[in-house]
């Protein structure tokens, strides 16, 4: 089908496409409101800057489409194949992409907000920008992932696979992470404030300058993890791992550091709890109360810590 066919018929009030073979289609800026694509073939077709509102491309191939700034809110996109399309700058609120197939594709600046990104496959894609809150991302597959400057407050990532997937500067605020596996990710300057980060494993994660005031960290792993100048005031360490951290000049005042082991942590010229600081005023010294390698409240365990200078 081509072009001026397809766009015949849709004035004259045809709406149900589905199964076409529209391969190579060039369908830039047409409005195609409320249409039936299931399982039709736009590969490489080009639907830039097109309104497409409410329809339903559910199973259709749109890999390596062009989607730049395309209008799909409400619409249906179940287990379609979008790999390696252009969607940046598209508008895809409370759309259903359950299973999609995301993979290396481009959403830089798309609005995601309320969709439903069940299981999909975005491995490898390119979300930096985006805006993605109260998305529904459980169990989706994030791998490696550019998820640099996204919004994703009230999202839910239940399940998701994040390995190596890069937050710098997302915005993460009062999500529920608790017990998730974000070992060794780029969260540099992403804003977690009031996150729920209870258990989780954030050991060797980067989390330099970020914004975590309020955060529960409690039994979290943050062993290695990379705190230079973060923001932690009010923050729950409590029982947590800070083993070989770095928590240069942080700020961690009025944190909470109950029971916390650190052997090797680093927090030279952090701000602290007045009692804390006194404590590693006195290892500076060379005196030595504890052996357990854990802190108690408002003390700090001595061994192979840099103190503050």
């Amino acid at each position: 089908m081509n072009r001026e066919f397809l766009l015949r018929a849709y004035e004259a009030g045809q709406r149900d496409f589905a199964g076409v073979n529209l391969q190579g289609v060039n369908l830039q800026g047409v409005t195609l409101i409320g249409v039936d694509f299931t399982g039709a073939n736009l590969t490489g077709a080009d639907l830039s800057r097109s309104f497409l509102t409410r329809s339903n491309l559910s199973e259709a191939f749109l890999n390596w489409a062009n989607l730049r700034y395309t209008k799909l809110s409400d619409g249906r996109l179940e287990d379609a194949d979008l790999t390696k399309s252009d969607l940046s700058g598209a508008f895809l609120v409370k759309s259903d992409l359950l299973r999609a197939k995301l993979s290396g594709a481009n959403l830089t600046h798309a609005n995601l907000r309320g969709s439903v990104l069940q299981r999909a496959n975005l491995c490898g894609t390119n979300l930096s920008g985006s805006n993605l809150r109260n998305a529904d991302l459980t169990r989706a597959n994030l791998n490696w992932a550019n998820l640099s400057e996204a919004r994703l407050s009230g999202a839910k990532l239940a399940g998701a696979f994040l390995t190596d997937v890069n937050l710098k500067g997302a915005y993460l605020n009062g999500l529920d992470l608790r017990g998730i596996d974000l070992a060794g990710v780029n969260l540099s300057q992403a804003k977690l404030s009031g996150t729920n980060l209870e258990g989780a494993n954030l050991s060797s994660t980067n989390l330099s300058e970020a914004q975590l005031k309020g955060v529960k960290l409690m039994r979290a792993d943050l062993s290695g993890a990379d705190l230079t100048s973060a923001y932690l005031d009010q923050a729950n360490l409590d029982w947590s791992n800070l083993s070989q951290a770095n928590f240069t000049a942080a700020d961690l005042h009025e944190a909470k550091l109950l029971g916390v082991k650190i052997e090797g942590t680093v927090f030279t010229s952090a701000l602290l709890p007045e009692l804390t600081r006194q404590y590693l005023s006195m290892v500076a010294s060379g005196d030595q109360l504890f052996g357990s390698g854990h802190v108690h409240p408002g003390q700090v365990h001595p061994s192979r810590v840099h103190p503050m200078r």
